[in-house]
């Protein structure tokens, strides 16, 4: 397993980083996160054209046919800046799977808007249980005549107020083995006897819930079969889950790095703070900390892209990253003093995220669970 990183890959980290540096910098952040989309639309144009919403889709559908450790580059990047965008929850969560399983007329249609930034997807998962099983999936959709009426509310959809279509997971009949029975749907946003009511959370993310009244959906867009859904969620889970573990990464490494920074120059008692072993075995702690989950993500990336993905390998970095940035984040602060604690402070903005990154997609809970089952606990 080769953890090299191509030239081209090398240019795109580059790129990525000297673009969102100049674009978003941390006071663009604050900004946007007091905005009513939460995102800027001339940077997201911007980002379309760097062909970053298509780096994994063929020419055909308007795509640069990168692999999936091309993103998991990107998203470390975009990690680094902790860029607000709806990128995640289009690409990441939405597009893959449409690009996966969609019919043809299906890809035609968003593919292309998406690759152009013209199409911001989001996916309608989790309900009140906010647990990821299968058994409890309640949203239901009732099939009338060439139709499908869609009820049920979905919880925590990140960027649904902005979203264009949503992929709503629901159940449409019920079996014996909760797995089966479940279908998606591509769902645009503005249809009659849909509800959306944004939440506002400690992380500043555009999260909203999301109810459905008797919504009408096509037959036609139906993604993947009906009653075998199941197998797109894992599908979304093990790229997803793999993808904001690469964003961690990165914010974990812009932590890293700016705390290393401010220990060189802050004097205390005539010296760098930097200089007392107490400081310096922490920071050292955060590096092996930090190298650790990044190695476990890119073990897990490398498996997906091999076709051989690994639901161990997955939870193993996401149960890794959820402590890491964590416990990163508050040395950070700790190493940092009384500043660390304002809201002025850089470290703030990456700390008030640990909470919306440990939940998204599962928990460490969660995620060791799926690692017991694997070991045949």
């Amino acid at each position: 397993m080769d953890f090299g990183f191509s030239e081209q890959q090398q240019m795109l980290r580059t790129s990525a980083r000297d673009f969102l540096a100049k674009e978003c910098p941390t006071t663009k952040v604050r900004e946007l996160e007091e905005s009513e989309k939460g995102y800027d639309s001339q940077m997201w144009n911007a980002m379309a054209e760097l062909g970053w919403m298509g780096l994994l889709f063929p020419e055909e559908y308007g795509g640069s046919s990168g692999t999936f450790m091309d993103l998991v580059v990107l998203m470390e990047e975009m990690g680094r800046s902790i860029a607000p965008s709806p990128f995640f929850s289009t690409v990441c969560l939405s597009a893959l799977p449409i690009l996966q399983y969609g019919s043809s007329d299906q890809k035609e249609h968003i593919l292309p808007k998406v690759a152009k930034g013209e199409e911001i997807l989001s996916l309608a998962l989790t309900e009140a249980s906010m647990s990821l099983q299968p058994s409890n999936i309640t949203s239901h959709a009732t099939l009338d005549g060439e139709n499908y009426l869609l009820e049920g509310t979905k919880f925590f959809v990140r960027d649904a107020a902005v979203a264009n279509h949503l992929l709503v997971v629901a159940r449409t009949s019920n079996k014996e083995n909760p797995k089966d029975g479940i279908t998606l749907f591509l769902v645009d946003a503005k249809s009659p006897g849909i509800e959306i009511e944004e939440i506002t959370t400690m992380a500043k993310e555009k999260h909203s819930v999301v109810t459905f009244n008797k919504t009408k959906v096509s037959k036609t867009d139906v993604i993947g079969q009906v009653d075998q859904g199941w197998n797109i969620v894992e599908f979304i889970m093990q790229r997803a889950v793999t993808l904001k573990c690469a964003e961690v990464v990165g914010s974990c490494q812009a932590v890293l790095d700016m705390t290393t920074q401010y220990a060189k120059d802050r004097i205390q008692f005539e010296r760098p703070i930097g200089s007392f072993q107490a400081i310096q075995h922490r920071l050292a702690d955060m590096l092996i900390d930090v190298e650790g989950t990044q190695f476990l993500v890119y073990q897990a990336s490398c498996s997906i892209e091999e076709g051989t993905p690994s639901d161990l390998q997955v939870s193993a970095a996401k149960a890794k990253a959820n402590e890491v940035f964590q416990k990163a984040t508050l040395d950070g602060v700790q190493i940092h003093g009384a500043i660390g604690f304002t809201r002025d402070h850089d470290i703030g903005l990456y700390y008030r995220r640990v909470k919306a990154a440990e939940f998204a997609m599962g928990d460490a809970d969660y995620h060791r669970e799926r690692i017991a089952v694997d070991l045949g606990l």
